[in-house]
């Protein structure tokens, strides 16, 4: 699942409750904030132990990506996040969140066939859901986000 949508509408809320259910039904569940993994896998990298990071986010039923494209990818992350998703394309379920756009996220790898193939992968199966709307934390002026009581 693919959850996208500007800043505050609720794609993280969404996100951790999916991984909430599923852990109540007894799936194993891995949530990271994107930049959080992709540092993560760069130290693993400098001290080679890559395949054992790789793990963490491999293995379980379902992993949870946030915030994906937040910041810029750097170095070797592009690489790494088209190894996390090859790794778990039909083996795995993912949900990912973004304030970008999907056409967005072909940039992000820094190579076209890279991102063609990963792409290609996370879109195969997914369900996108675009959340639109104000944000939650800042709602508009007169919003409050309590319902109002009639009567």
């Amino acid at each position: 699942m693919l959850l996208v949508g500007p800043a505050g509408v609720g794609k993280s809320h969404v996100a951790q409750a999916l991984g909430e259910r599923a852990c109540r039904a007894g799936y194993s569940v891995c949530y990271t904030p994107a930049h959080q993994m992709l540092t993560q896998l760069r130290a693993a990298r400098a001290d080679k132990s890559l395949d054992r990071r790789m793990l963490k986010f491999t293995a379980p039923d379902l992993l949870i990506i946030d915030d994906l494209g937040l910041r810029p990818l750097e170095h070797d992350e592009p690489v790494d996040l088209y190894e996390i998703i090859r790794a778990r394309y039909e083996r795995g379920a993912m949900v990912i969140t973004s304030n970008r756009a999907l056409e967005e996220w072909y940039p992000m790898f820094l190579d076209e066939l890279m991102a063609s193939a990963a792409m290609d992968r996370l879109l195969h199966h997914a369900h996108v859901i675009v959340l639109e709307g104000h944000s939650y934390r800042n709602p508009p002026a007169g919003r409050t986000g309590k319902p109002r009581r009639e009567g």
